[in-house]
């Protein structure tokens, strides 16, 4: 097993799309989320009675675009294999197919955990330097963020697991289609599109339905810190609900793995 993943890792970390990918993961995320907390302050809660903003969930807002890089990285973990042909030679080398899936699965899960904890560290980082300045101070309620707070620390932890689980998505479907265009199309899809059509939905049992079971909204509850009792599902709930996403799509990938040609 040690001598697949090292094989997986010196071809993951040849190809230089990887590295732009996570850099993309790192930059997306803090900056998006830094620009987010700098676009509030307390200033537009004069007209209500008290601000209640979720000044964590508003630092890591920047998770919904710098997911797109790591759907994008897992999934070219094996599509450019199939796609160049060069999986034939991988399996030549190593003709046991659930050890090299494992060995995938394994080095990017790595690679976008160690990605992830970088980009969350950096989000709560630029939020403790900006949220003072915008009035969000322990005066009105708000005390630094801080990781030595239980719900804060659960919704960044459970960030550095989100992104992990939809790196595991998105290769699962990588394996099972086998193609780079259909691979994205379908996670991204399946992320994006299901939250923007509950909208749309007139019945609201029906949206909180489509929300509750959307991998993308049920995945980011964990990071929700106030008003838990207007989410759709739990926090840990949500991330289970992903996570079961998640281990779908690698079974799939794994059956048509073993009984595909390649």
């Amino acid at each position: 097993m040690r001598l697949a993943i090292r094989a997986e890792w010196t071809k993951l970390r040849t190809v230089r799309s990887t590295g732009w990918l996570v850099l993309a993961l790192v930059g997306g995320t803090v900056a998006t989320g830094a620009l987010a907390t700098y676009s509030v302050d307390t200033s537009l809660c004069a007209t209500a009675r008290s601000c209640d903003e979720d000044t964590v969930r508003l630092s890591l807002l920047g998770t919904y675009l710098g997911q797109v890089a790591v759907v994008v990285l897992a999934a070219l973990t094996v599509t450019t294999e199939y796609e160049t042909r060069l999986i034939r030679l991988t399996l030549t080398a190593d003709p046991r197919r659930m050890r090299v899936l494992a060995a995938k699965a394994a080095v990017v899960t790595a690679i976008v955990l160690a990605a992830a904890a970088v980009s969350v560290l950096g989000s709560l980082a630029a939020a403790r330097g900006i949220l003072p300045g915008n009035g969000f101070t322990a005066a009105n309620g708000y005390p630094p963020l801080s990781l030595a707070d239980g719900p804060t620390a659960r919704a960044y932890g459970g960030t550095v697991l989100y992104f992990g689980l939809i790196g595991l998505l998105s290769l699962g479907v990588g394996v099972a289609v086998r193609h780079t265009a259909a691979a994205l199309s379908i996670v991204l899809s399946v992320l994006f599109v299901a939250p923007i059509a509950a909208v749309f939905l007139a019945d609201s049992r029906a949206r909180d339905l489509v929300l509750t079971y959307s991998p993308m909204t049920a995945g980011l509850a964990i990071q929700a810190t106030r008003r838990l009792g207007e989410l759709p599902i739990g926090p840990w709930s949500g991330l289970g609900v992903l996570a079961g996403y998640a281990a779908g799509a690698m079974l799939l990938g794994a059956v048509v793995f073993a009984v595909r040609d390649a």
